[in-house]
């Protein structure tokens, strides 16, 4: 299937990147030496290595969106180890170590920018302020990541004890690794960089999307306290976010509001752009009926929506619509409306709920007059189910599937998860409350740092 084919090209083009690095950070900073003026450092946040998160397509393969009926029995490929939730993706310790590695390697060069910036030659003390606070936006946003896959799902009962990542604010890969802190310690290193930077960071990224703003650190911020379940705090920066950014959600009933630029991370949605190709992916058909019969996004992003075949539904936008054929797994303006809308039911703020979720549907939904593709109810709980239903259907290949079923199961509202072969066949289940949702240390990093605890 093209499934496989693509995530084995994928990973390919990961390991020729990472290949040769350290075994615990998998980066070396080369070209480190060339980094003297200001200027350099500006250009340097430029780099692909920024703007570019390839490895999230790997948590999609994990979510319940997702189906593979060819999955092998055993599973045996990366892909299908990925798939089925296995404990490690491999365990040949000189193997490229996924999501880990990726994480680390933008954190050291975030580090580099961090370490070396008030020493540049030129540039006034204004601009190094910017480029420092851009790298610890930058820098919080990879911890986000960390502390989502191995760590366990927040909950603040338990977090000050929690095992999470190691925090490392270095960028020497020769130096010992840290120990892991806890999930308490890492989110209050991203909050504290985070609110650190928003002083310094410009107004606008509207030139440069990928680049840090005052609404792309807001933005942020709305996604570590929905993941924290810390709901009204979500809510506040959710709405800072939509308040202080210039993006613009796009129309996906009307061809005619399509970007023409491929780059999505200049996509006029876009709040803090950060692209993947996300192509190909079959589509779940337990997902796929939660659509209705006019929304848009059914034409613009899949590919065989018509096909009841298994499997064959694909998110395919690179085959239908071009303009969308890579994703963002940044932040834009869809999203913050989601989370605004989701935090304001919970706190049976409705009005302001169906507000911000009817925002998305207005966009994203076919009929006149617009105020029939609205949703409508007087119950929480209905209105938080639409919202929830909606936020899967906006975001289903955007990494953050994933974190959502985390936190969801936390509340019990995870069913389990199998996965079934073209047999019929029950190859693994995810069940709820599985210590599968908390990722192991890779083995590769273990080979290297044996004292670190591992994950269950």
């Amino acid at each position: 299937m093209k499934i496989i084919k693509y995530i084995g090209v994928l990973l390919l083009i990961s390991e020729l990147l990472l290949s040769g690095c350290d075994k615990y950070l998998d980066v070396e900073p080369k070209g480190k030496q060339l980094l003297k003026t200001t200027n350099d450092y500006d250009l340097w946040l430029n780099s692909p290595v920024f703007t570019t998160e390839t490895e999230t397509n790997i948590l999609n393969y994990m979510t319940d969106n997702i189906d593979l009926p060819n999955v092998g029995n055993p599973p045996t490929s990366l892909a299908d180890l990925i798939y089925t939730w296995a404990p490690q993706f491999t365990t040949d310790i000189t193997a490229v170590t996924y999501l880990w590695g990726d994480h680390y390697r933008r954190i050291s060069l975030y580090n580099t920018v961090l370490i070396g910036i008030d020493a540049a030659q030129g540039g006034t003390e204004s601009q190094k302020n910017s480029l420092k606070a851009e790298a610890l936006l930058g820098r919080a946003h990879s911890y986000f990541y960390l502390v989502n896959e191995y760590a366990k799902p927040y909950d603040a009962a338990t977090a000050a004890t929690d095992l999470a990542v190691p925090y490392v604010t270095s960028d020497n890969v020769s130096q010992k690794a840290p120990t892991r802190s806890t999930s308490a310690e890492i989110y209050q290193h991203i909050i504290n960089d985070i609110n650190e930077a928003i002083p310094n960071l410009p107004a606008d990224n509207s030139n440069a999307r990928f680049r840090g703003s005052k609404a792309a650190a807001y933005s942020v911020l709305a996604r570590v306290y929905l993941y924290r379940r810390e709901y009204a705090e979500a809510q506040r920066y959710a709405e800072l976010a939509l308040a202080n950014t210039r993006a613009t959600m796009i129309d996906l009933t009307t061809p005619s509001s399509f970007p023409t630029t491929l780059n999505v991370v200049s996509h006029p949605d876009v709040i803090y752009g950060k692209g993947t190709n996300a192509a190909g992916l079959p589509l779940a058909q337990e997902l796929k009926s939660t659509f209705a019969a006019n929304d848009a996004r059914k034409s613009v992003l899949y590919l065989n929506w018509a096909s009841t075949v298994r499997g064959s539904t694909q998110f395919y936008a690179a085959a239908v619509t071009p303009a969308f054929q890579l994703t963002n797994t940044g932040t834009t303006v869809q999203e913050m409306h989601l989370i605004a809308a989701e935090c304001a039911a919970r706190a049976n703020n409705l009005t302001v709920a169906l507000s911000h979720l009817n925002e998305i549907r207005r966009n994203r939904l076919t009929g006149t007059p617009i105020s029939s593709r609205d949703f409508n109810s007087e119950s929480q709980t209905t209105i938080l189910d639409e919202v929830l239903a909606e936020r899967r259907r906006e975001l289903p290949f955007h990494g953050l599937r994933w974190f959502d079923m985390r936190r969801l199961d936390m509340e019990n509202k995870m069913p389990s998860v199998t996965r079934i072969n073209a047999q019929n066949v029950v190859i693994a289940t995810l069940e709820p409350h599985s210590s599968k949702y908390t990722l192991q240390i890779p083995v590769q990093v273990l080979a290297y740092n044996p004292d670190m605890l591992q994950n269950p």
